[in-house]
């Protein structure tokens, strides 16, 4: 087994376990919000969504990367991250709406909370997401899935603190708005990774240049190679998260030679810049519609 695949495997069992402990603890959450009356028990578990959603996500990328491309499908599945990003975003922003306008009916109306049971619900929570934490921070600097579930479940554990001081403002002073009050904030915690999710996804399927790619220094480090005299109809597309494509037109000067320049084309992009797939196309002259690129 090579070092990256080993790495994968102990990346693939955190992320594994973590999921399972959150799953449990979510169905936990939601039995005991409705059971207490508790709406940022509640919201804490519609955050608690966010990390199952990201540590469905970082699996399936590691499970689809593995499917190799077909006839029908000759870049793979590596695009059902997205669409199961956007699903996530959609689910998330439905969450986050009923909380708020529950949050709403509840500032005008407020409901008894029983606080105290809410204290050690929370509590557990936070145990739940420090150990998660703990578990992954080992692979959260090998694997950037990791790393992106990691910081969700840190999140995660500073959401439960607010309910435990939400809960324990309630049992002291009996302000029962504080609840709500908890939820909203909860609430309003989830959305920027929801509008984040959607951006993200949306600009991928628009087939839009990642953000980390300077498509114009891009073309300069191309354009430098020797024998190379323009570069046209360049574009650069996301497949999936953190694989991203090209394709250009390269014109050469008289007399380059097609197989060096083409090598050297293909050293500079992957060498210089995180594109993994590679297409050039070599011309004698400019030739073609390159009025967008």
């Amino acid at each position: 087994m090579s070092h990256g695949h080993h790495h994968d495997h102990g990346s693939r069992r955190r992320l594994g376990f973590v999921l399972a402990l959150t799953c449990f603890f979510l169905a936990v959450e939601v039995v005991a919000g409705l059971l207490t009356g508790s709406l940022s028990l509640l919201a804490d578990a519609g955050h608690m969504l966010t990390d199952v959603a990201g540590l469905v996500l970082a699996l399936a990328a590691m499970k689809f990367a593995e499917r190799r491309p077909s006839p029908r499908r000759t870049y793979g599945y590596h695009r059902v991250e997205i669409l199961a990003a956007l699903t996530n975003a959609l689910v998330l922003a439905a969450v986050a709406g009923y909380i708020l306008a529950e949050a709403w009916e509840r500032f005008r109306s407020p409901h008894p909370v029983a606080s105290v049971p809410v204290i050690v619900v929370a509590a557990v929570g936070l145990v739940v997401n420090l150990v998660g934490a703990a578990f992954l921070h080992g692979g959260s600097q090998a694997s950037l899935n990791v790393r992106g579930v990691y910081n969700e479940t840190l999140a995660d554990a500073v959401s439960s603190v607010g309910v435990i001081v939400g809960a324990a403002v309630i049992t002291a002073t009996g302000w029962l708005w504080v609840d709500p009050l908890v939820a909203v904030a909860i609430a309003l915690f989830v959305l920027p990774r929801t509008w984040s999710l959607v951006r993200e996804g949306v600009h991928v399927l628009l087939e839009g240049t990642p953000p980390e790619v300077d498509l114009a220094a891009l073309r300069a480090a191309m354009e430098a190679v020797a024998g190379v005299r323009a570069v046209h109809d360049l574009h650069v597309w996301t497949l999936t998260s953190g694989i991203h494509a090209l394709s250009a037109h390269a014109v050469l000067l008289e007399g380059a030679a097609h197989g060096a320049v083409l090598h050297a084309l293909r050293e500079r992009v992957v060498d210089g810049f995180p594109i993994s797939h590679v297409t050039v196309q070599l011309e004698e002259r400019c030739c073609g519609d390159h009025s967008h690129a």
